[in-house]
């Protein structure tokens, strides 16, 4: 659906609820959750340690659903349209940023899990479903596996820096000012 040209001059089109939601709630996990991920890495073998992992696997879990469906809503329901005073460079900037976190919202948890499946240590979400292990209990896989979780997190981190940098100049342009009101504010 494309909106008519009218629509699209408005640098203050905001997102629908549902995608301001979604998006604020999983920027709140992703970054606890690396924060918590950078945190408990270095800890030795401690109840706490096991303890923080489990919690850092439990919002894996969640980061993962809530991508499933921050993703079906998405393709859906399409955003407001790019205001017509940003630069053609900016919007496909933005655009490859945005579906590469996506990208990220998927394999970094989904990364996570394998590994855990691989090192042996089922994922039990919340510590009351259990979820299939869906690799095999390999140590040299497990090794692996963590690395690639460790890059893909890594990644995911910078894109999410990069994202809030943009997000930040935006804001601080008077020209350019409202574009970041557009993920602030709820519509009707």
């Amino acid at each position: 659906m494309t909106l008519p040209a009218t629509a699209r001059t408005s640098a203050h089109t905001p997102y629908t609820a549902t995608a301001v939601t979604l998006h604020w709630v999983m920027a709140l996990l992703i970054l606890g959750t690396l924060c918590v991920g950078w945190y408990m890495a270095d800890l030795p073998l401690s109840p706490t340690r096991v303890r923080l992992f489990n919690y850092h696997k439990w919002v894996g879990i969640t980061i993962l659903s809530l991508a499933a469906v921050r993703l079906l809503w998405r393709l859906f329901h399409e955003p407001p349209p790019w205001p017509d005073d940003l630069p053609r460079s900016q919007q496909r900037a933005a655009h490859t940023v945005h579906w590469l976190l996506y990208g990220l919202f998927f394999a970094v948890p989904l990364a996570g899990w394998a590994f855990t499946s691989a090192a042996g240590f089922p994922v039990v979400y919340l510590g009351v479903i259990p979820l299939p292990d869906w690799v095999p209990v390999d140590k040299v896989l497990a090794d692996q596996l963590a690395i690639l979780h460790a890059v893909l997190a890594y990644s995911l981190a910078a894109l999410v820096g990069l994202h809030i940098a943009a997000a930040i100049k935006h804001a601080l342009q008077e020209r350019t000012a409202g574009y970041m009101r557009r993920m602030l504010s709820f519509r009707a």
